[in-house]
């Protein structure tokens, strides 16, 4: 019975152990995120560049990897069909908008795995199409990993359809 009892007492003390990884909200890499959007909703895409790794590969909805040039010129396109571009966060319907939700996790090295820093964010993506006239609101979740105080790589999860509907539109309207 004692064999028991202890097994079961070091299961659970081991199980409440620390596992190492670290989540912070307000840190110098979530607080860069938090300026790194700002750049994004001022279309300052050097600014924006100023944190990226030269050798991005950023992952949209896809396995295949983009880099700097393919992002900046989306960006671009964005701001040239799009107004009143913003990113917002509400905890529930008509609540408070908390902006972009933003966190940071630091994972320990494990199992052959260099420890990793990721950046992950919430938001709803807002516009008015410049050719449709309609708002649009798209929920997106973007990850950020870091390497030597950069942004090495990055995943986009949204749906572009409702994005590449008003691209499709524009594109229609100035061949007329």
């Amino acid at each position: 019975m004692r064999k028991i009892l202890f097994i079961l007492i070091a299961s659970f003390a081991i199980s409440c152990t620390n596992n190492g990884v670290t989540v912070t909200f307000d840190d110098e890499k979530s607080n860069a995120i938090r300026a790194h959007y700002q750049n994004y909703l001022n279309n300052d895409i050097d600014g924006l560049k100023s944190l990226w790794s030269p050798d991005l590969k950023i992952y949209m909805n896809s396995p295949d990897a983009s880099g700097v040039d393919e992002i900046s010129s989306l960006i671009t396109a964005q701001h040239e069909n799009f107004d009143n571009i913003s990113m917002t966060f509400q905890d529930d319907e008509g609540g408070e908008d908390l902006g972009v939700w933003v966190q940071t996790i630091t994972y320990p090295a494990n199992n052959g795995y260099p420890e990793t820093t990721m950046t992950q964010t919430w938001f709803t993506w807002n516009a008015t199409g410049k050719s449709s006239g309609n708002t649009l609101e798209v929920p997106a979740h973007i990850g950020f990993e870091w390497a030597d105080g950069k942004i090495a790589k990055e995943w986009h999860n949204f749906d572009p359809s409702v994005m590449m509907a008003e691209f499709e539109l524009a594109a229609s309207q100035s061949e007329e």
